[in-house]
């Protein structure tokens, strides 16, 4: 491909960042203005002009994924031989390639996930921690480790950060050292040591680092936004006293500070690098300008922005953006599944559509909802795609048939034909099954790869079974799994990169957008940054909504997110027919959380109906006036105030807010004598 063929069809801005080929380069970049063709188009353009060979150049990204899209793109631009990884990747390969020269004996085994061992490390501390304090403590260990903390440092580090981790600091500090004691012990790596012992490694052995520097000349950074200190250690350690760094993120879409992220990197960049070149790239080419208008308008309210990125829409206009408001969460669910029927029907594919929501607990309610309203969906974030059983199958077989001349025909159509053979040899057929089981499931999946096998023969038309299975290889290899048929049920955080046709964003009330624990100016504008996220990733088609209460016939208490003021013009205020709720699965097991699902253990969470660290509808000033009730009670008593009523009982009043004897008698701490004794003067506290 010539030069001039690379820059072809690049806006003013980012053929200046396809341009700018040398020296540090910084390039701010706002949700659906083409940054990933502006920098594969300035690899390409850096390689073909021989500023640098490809083999020379390593693009760093966050997700295998990604990584993988920047490596097709290179290729289609002629810069096969770019290295395009993730940190983790890049960090491993080196670490497994010096080891034996210059660590030696047996290399440690990677650990993908800390919880096993965090679990061993609570029972040698003596500590009984339940299934989601193992995981809180883990994340708590993992944000110490990339902040660059050790166990010692991290009580005053918590404070220093403004933290509230849900396990005492000190706890968490005890297992933190006895984590990293049995993981030296066990001979053990996790993703972190992993960075910093590739940091090490070149930092102490200079033959090592002038090995790698020469291997690797030229950096480009995605996602900058995202970098944590330790990554960021690690790429200073790669550039040494170099500065041929291209730096590309978006300030808006910082959502990851709570694992240690921060986005002062990105826009410190110029401080570091004085001479350093900066792009802004503005024009949206994803959405219709009435989802970019209120997309600024979100953004446009955050406090202390000091970039600038302001979108400016290229495509042709749309509908406005739909704001409703329901009673509760079950009639919002419905209607979001009624909604999208429709679309479906009036020809959006379903795989085009996308249900966001703030907490993954929210998912439950409009899995019903669309099953009962026979609309298929996809949960984001449940197994990989390429794990599952039948995916697994399908592709032995479909290699196996490449081995056996299997596909003759070269015309597209016999690629499609081939494809589908092999897979009614896994189970597929061309009519689904009926119900949403894992029969559904299975076909679901297999169906998905048909759908592959359709667009490659459609994009080219002389593809063949080896180049199919190449793809799916490929595909495997950086978890890229094709789009499945059904509407996408995902939080905010899991759609990051990803865009649909229509996006539904949900449960947008005060205590979930923003969540109750952001405290502080710095933790709200983050929740803020999350709805921009989800506001940018629809194209056409945008729905916003909340629900008053949580249950059908609850206090309507809840109010919308303060994000959405001055911003909803007049609002549609309606509840539909409602689903046939016959058709919703059943709860099964012992009692669930009431947000998350998890089943309940401790007795304070069964109280509670809730896990501790799960979001609640807490009303305040209920709470308030019922511990000075409980106070005056046992002054008169002379009793202690938990002889009353416990502080969890106080909570689960204060979030239930019973509006009769009834609802109060089913609150865990409440018994007949109590009831019989105080439950008129609690009643009388609740009030309409």
């Amino acid at each position: 491909m010539s030069t001039e063929a690379v820059l072809e069809g690049l806006d003013p801005e980012q053929r200046e960042v396809a341009e700018a080929v040398q020296g540090p380069v910084c390039v701010l970049a706002g949700a659906g203005t083409g940054k990933t063709r502006a920098i594969t188009h300035r690899i390409a353009y850096a390689t073909l002009t021989g500023v640098v060979t490809p083999q020379r150049v390593l693009a760093v990204t966050f997700t295998t994924r990604a990584a993988g899209e920047l490596r097709s793109r290179l290729r289609q631009l002629g810069a096969p031989g770019v290295q395009a990884r993730t940190f983790h990747a890049a960090a491993l390969r080196q670490l497994s390639y010096f080891w034996p020269r210059v660590v030696g004996g047996e290399p440690p085994k990677i650990i993908e996930s800390k919880i096993a061992v965090v679990a061993d490390a609570a029972k040698a501390c003596r500590l009984s921690l339940g299934r989601s304090e193992l995981r809180d403590v883990a994340s708590e260990i993992e944000w110490a480790k990339v902040t660059q903390n050790r166990p010692e440092d991290y009580p005053a580090a918590v404070v220093k950060a403004g933290r509230k981790p849900s396990t005492d600091v000190v706890d968490v500090a005890r297992l933190y050292a006895m984590y990293e004691q049995l993981r030296r012990e066990r001979n053990l790596l996790d993703f972190e040591g992993m960075l910093e012992l590739t940091a090490a490694v070149l930092t102490e052995h200079r033959e090592v680092a002038n090995q790698v520097r020469e291997q690797y000349r030229y950096f480009v950074v995605d996602e900058f936004q995202d970098v944590n200190p330790l990554q960021k250690l690690l790429l200073d350690t790669w550039l040494g006293d170099r500065d041929d760094l291209c730096v590309v993120g978006d300030p808006n879409q910082t959502i990851y500070s709570f694992t240690g992220a921060s986005p002062s990197h990105l826009l410190d960049f110029t401080r570091e690098h004085p001479a350093a070149k900066v792009v802004r790239l503005v024009r949206d080419y994803r959405s219709t300008p009435q989802v970019v208008r209120l997309a600024n308008g979100v953004i446009g309210q955050a406090r202390g922005a000091r970039h600038g990125l302001e979108l400016i829409a290229q495509r042709e206009s749309g509908p406005e953006p739909v704001f409703n408001e329901y009673d509760d969460e079950i009639a919002e669910a419905d209607d979001a599944a009624r909604r999208a029927r429709k679309l479906i029907d009036e020809g959006v594919p379903a795989r085009e559509i996308a249900i966001l929501y703030r907490v993954n607990a929210q998912s439950e309610a409009y899995e019903s909802a669309l099953a009962a309203a026979g609309v298929p969906y996809v949960l984001r974030g449940a197994e990989r795609f390429f794990e599952r059983p039948e995916v697994k199958q399908a592709v032995i077989m479909l290699r196996a048939a490449t081995r056996v001349g299997a596909d003759a025909e070269t015309d597209g159509t016999g690629l499609i034909h081939t494809v589908r053979h092999v897979l009614s040899g896994a189970g597929f057929s061309d009519r689904a099954p009926e119900g949403a089981g894992a029969a559904r499931a299975r076909w679901e999946s297999l169906a998905a790869l048909a759908q592959l096998a359709e667009d490659m023969a459609a994009d080219n038309p002389r593809a063949a079974l080896p180049d199919f299975v190449a793809e799916l290889e490929e595909r495997a290899a950086a978890q890229h799994a094709p789009p499945l048929e059904g509407v996408t049920l995902a939080s905010l955080h899991a759609a990051k990169g990803l865009e649909w046709d229509a996006v539904f964003l949900v449960g947008l009330v005060e205590g979930t957008l923003p969540i109750v624990y952001a405290e502080t100016p710095v933790q709200v504008e983050e929740e803020r940054r999350l709805l921009y996220v989800g506001v940018t990733r629809a194209r056409v088609h945008l729905s916003l909504s909340w629900a008053l209460s949580r249950s059908p016939g609850g206090a309507r208490r809840r109010r919308p997110s303060r994000f959405l003021d001055g911003l909803t013009g007049k609002t549609t205020t309606h509840t539909p027919a409602r689903a046939d709720r016959s058709k919703r699965r059943p709860a099964r097991g012992p009692q669930p959380c009431r947000v998350c699902g998890r089943p309940l253990t401790a007795a304070v969470e069964r109280k509670l109906g809730r896990c501790e660290d799960c979001p609640s509808e807490l009303n305040e000033e209920l709470l308030i006036a019922l511990k000075e009730w409980r106070a005056q009670v046992s002054a008169e008593q002379k009793v202690p105030a938990y002889v009353v009523f416990t502080d969890a009982t106080l909570q689960a009043i204060a979030e239930h807010d019973p509006d009769s004897l009834e609802d109060l008698a089913r609150i865990p701490g409440v018994g007949k004598v109590k009831l019989d004794r105080y439950g008129e003067a609690l009643l009388s506290l609740c009030g309409p």
